[in-house]
Order: structure tokens, then C-alpha cells, then sequence
């Protein structure tokens, strides 16, 4: 073996040993139902998490829940616009986004949108909220000032998560087609569509704005990275089984899928110029959604205990329940 062979073995080792994420520690909700999207808030050390009908406000300094905010109906998204001291939550029975007080977290709004909307996005340079509505297949805008619906578009297949550039555009995944879309946010519309073949029924999304890299977590146990300016795939590291979640910590240059199937967090980074899965963290089963805290560089996970599975129906399978009082935030960090 050549020394030059030896150093770039010893590179690649230390890149995929040094990042050092693990639990560290978990944060008890308890109460009853399932989850979907959580969404961290790093000015305000909070963590907002779905919870059937309600939301739970997280104090994450604190360890503990200090606040809820209820009367949802089916709760999938949520996101917060600092400067209009205003939240956003989907309800996917409804048909509408919750908005609400910050500070109080009373309810100040609830427009309409598209059917079962679920993802919800925050664009800062036109300072609107986009919703991913998954059965109409179409995204709303709304104005977070007047909390009114500035418009309702198609999106050409069905959305899941959503990311915004900062610039005036904002990504989301279509599951149905395995493609990736481009948004105008000043003149709602979709300008781009792409393939991201291999990938399989693509859920959760993430940015990298400084490098221009989009992050789809796969059906079929891949991460699909697109170059934005190309919008072509330039790689596809393995990740683990069931992800629904994604985030990326632009101070640490890390990607992150949340794989509920396998219960591990897998962690992806450039490695000599080329995206590699650099560890899979132990989690929890079912630990499917996440959400990233580039202030402290800590990754939050929603996961709860369950029971035996019952017996399955014939053609059906059966789902193992909830146990009471387990639903729990799980703290990956170093």
C-alpha cells in the first residue's frame, strides 16, 4: 500500500468518525395520539410538536412542555414567522392553517386551503407562508400580516415536505411522481420539475443555501442530493428504512434523515467532494420526523413505546398501539 493510499484512508476514517452525534437525552410529553412534523425555533429555544389535535411548545433549555396549543383538527405542519410574532399549523381535516399568537399562543386566524394540507413552509424574501396541500395537489400562499389566502396553484403531484432558498423560491417533494419542483413565491407557480430517479417516493426535504443542494429522504432507503442550479441528482447515500424527515446544520455542513422503519438517524456530509452517510445513529423505532437546531446543533425527534401488534385482518396489516403517557422527544446531539 502506497503512503498516498494510507492518507487518504486515514482522511476518509477520520471524516466518518469525527462527527460524534448520539441521544443525549430525551424530553417526556406523555397524553395520548400520533404525530407527524415537529419544527424547532432556535431564537426562542423552543421545539413545536404535532400531537393529533394539538401542538405541544416545547421549552428545550428547560426540558419540559410549557404550553399547548389545541382545537386543531388532524395536525401535520408547522411553521413560525419570527417577525410577524405568528406560527402556522396544517390541519389536514379541515382543510386550513391555525395561526397563532407566539407570545400567547392563542389563535389569531384560520384560512382556508387546499385539501389535507400538510407540509408549511415560511419564504423570507417575499414574507409569505406557502402550505403543501396532498390531496389536491396544489400549495396555498397566504399573507402572514393579514393571515388572508393570496393564492391556491397546482403543484402537478402530490407534495410532502417543503424548503425555501431565501432568495424567492421554495423546493417541495412529489411523492407520486418521485420528482422534485422549483417554486416562484412573488408569482405563485411552479418553474421547474425534475426526476429524482433513483429515488422512490421521496418525504422529507432539506437545504443547503450556501452550497445549493436540496436533500430528498427516500422510500427506498436513499438520500437523493440535487444540485439546485443543474437540478439533476449528484448522488444518492444509503440511509436507513422508513425516513420521513429531513434537515440539514448548515454551521456543521451535516444532512440528516430520520428513519422510522430501523429507528436510526442517518447522517450525511461531503467527504473529498462526494456525499457519503458518515454514521446512522441508534434512535427509536418509529422515530420518523425530525427537526434540526443549528443554534445548538442538536437534532429533535418525535417517538413514543408501543405495544403488541394485534392480529392482522386478512389483507391488512395490523399496527402495534401507542402506549399511554410515552409520547417523548428524543435530543440527538454531541
Amino acid at each position: 500500500m502506497t503512503k498516498r493510499m494510507c492518507a487518504a484512508i486515514l482522511v476518509i476514517g477520520a471524516a466518518f468518525a469525527a462527527e460524534g452525534f448520539k441521544v443525549t437525552g430525551k424530553i417526556k410529553i406523555g397524553g395520548t395520539g400520533g404525530w407527524d412534523y415537529l419544527a424547532a425555533d432556535p431564537a426562542s429555544g423552543r421545539v413545536y410538536a404535532s400531537h393529533g389535535t394539538l401542538v405541544e411548545v416545547v421549552d428545550t433549555a428547560a426540558g419540559k412542555v410549557i404550553g399547548q396549543i389545541t382545537q386543531l383538527h388532524g395536525v401535520h405542519g408547522i411553521a413560525v414567522a419570527s417577525e410577524f410574532g405568528k406560527g402556522f399549523i396544517t390541519n389536514g381535516q379541515s382543510n386550513s392553517v391555525t395561526i397563532f399568537d407566539l407570545r400567547t399562543l392563542a389563535k389569531v386566524g384560520e384560512p382556508q386551503t387546499g385539501q389535507n394540507p400538510d407540509s408549511v413552509c415560511f419564504e423570507p424574501k417575499t414574507k409569505r407562508i406557502f402550505t403543501f396541500n396532498g390531496r389536491s395537489s396544489d400549495s396555498t400562499a397566504i399573507d402572514p400580516k393579514t393571515n388572508e389566502v393570496i393564492k391556491t396553484f397546482p403543484l402537478g403531484g402530490k407534495p410532502e415536505e417543503c424548503a425555501a432558498d431565501g432568495t424567492g423560491k421554495i423546493y417541495a417533494n412529489l411523492e407520486d411522481s418521485s420528482e422534485i419542483i422549483e417554486i416562484d413565491a412573488t408569482n405563485p407557480a411552479v418553474l421547474r420539475h425534475a426526476s429524482l430517479a433513483p429515488c422512490e417516493s421521496p418525504s422529507g426535504l432539506a437545504i443547503d443555501i450556501k452550497n445549493r443542494k436540496l436533500f430528498s429522504v427516500c422510500d427506498n432507503k436513499m438520500m437523493a442530493v440535487t444540485d439546485i442550479a443543474t437540478f439533476k441528482v449528484v448522488a444518492t447515500p444509503p440511509i436507513g428504512a422508513g425516513p420521513d424527515g429531513a434537515g440539514f446544520d448548515p454551521g456543521l455542513g451535516l444532512a440528516f434523515s430520520s428513519n422510522g422503519g430501523d429507528g436510526t438517524l442517518s447522517i450525511v456530509k461531503q467527504v473529498n467532494g462526494k456525499y457519503e452517510t458518515v454514521d446512522n445513529v441508534a434512535t427509536e423505532r418509529g422515530a420518523r420526523t425530525m427537526t434540526v437546531d443549528s443554534k445548538n446543533h442538536r437534532v429533535y425527534l418525535l417517538a413514543a413505546e408501543y405495544g403488541p401488534a394485534p392480529e392482522a385482518q386478512p389483507g391488512k396489516r395490523a399496527r402495534p398501539p401507542i402506549l399511554p403517557d410515552s409520547f417523548h422527544i428524543i435530543v440527538v446531539g454531541k
